[in-house]
C-alpha cells in the first residue's frame, strides 16, 4: 500500500518547482488539504489558457486530462468554468500556471512515477 500524497503538498510543491524554473504560478483557490482535486490553468505568456486535471485516461492509469472551455481566449468564458468548478466541488484546488510546456511541469509534480 502507498501512502497519498496530501494535496496541499502537491500544489505548494508545484508552484515552487514553476517559480524556480523562471515562470509565475499563482494560486486562485484553496481546497482541502488532504483530498482535494487540482485543476490546473495553463498559460503561456498570459495567454493559450487550457485546463487540465490529474484522473484515470482511457488506458486506466492516472494522466493529466484535458477538461473546460478548448481553444477559447475569452476570459469571461476561462473564469465562469473556474467559478463553475468551485462551485460544484468546494474542496477543489485551483492554481494557474504561466510558464512554457506547463503541462509538463504539472505531470512531473502531479502524477506517479
Amino acid at each position: 500500500m502507498s501512502a497519498r500524497v496530501a494535496s496541499g503538498v502537491l500544489v505548494k510543491a508545484l508552484m515552487r518547482h514553476v517559480q524556480a524554473a523562471g515562470g509565475h504560478a499563482t494560486l486562485l483557490a484553496r481546497g482541502d488539504e488532504n483530498a482535494g482535486a487540482i485543476l490546473v490553468l495553463a498559460l503561456e505568456r498570459g495567454a493559450d489558457p487550457r485546463f487540465f486535471e490529474r484522473g484515470i485516461g482511457p488506458d486506466g492509469t492516472v494522466q493529466l486530462l484535458r477538461s473546460g472551455p478548448r481553444d477559447s481566449e475569452n476570459a469571461d468564458e476561462i473564469d465562469s468554468y473556474r467559478q463553475k468548478r468551485r462551485r460544484s466541488d468546494p474542496d477543489l484546488w485551483i492554481v494557474e500556471l504561466d510558464i512554457a510546456e506547463a503541462e509538463r511541469f504539472a505531470a512531473e509534480i502531479l502524477l506517479p512515477g
